[in-house]
């Protein structure tokens, strides 16, 4: 039987996967924009840092619970 809490659980950690996918979107046409001659600000580094470890962390822990469901399913 499916638990509605790990329904719930899926459904914000895909929504916060989609958030912080789309927030590299921007981030795409400046760093496209980029002179490949020129050293990257420290400014544009830092906002690389933020949106990318925020992606990186949001879909990492929507795959943990997909493997979490998964593990509990298949028991």
């Amino acid at each position: 039987m499916a638990d509605p809490n790990e329904m719930d659980a899926l459904k914000a950690s895909m929504r916060g996967a989609l958030t912080a996918a789309d927030a590299l979107r921007p981030l795409h046409a400046k760093v496209e924009a980029m002179d490949g001659h020129a050293e990257i600000s420290p400014d544009d580094l830092e906002e690389l840092g933020r949106i990318t470890l925020a992606h990186a962390v949001a879909a990492q822990a929507l795959r943990g619970l997909v493997e979490t469901i998964r593990n509990r399913q298949g028991a």
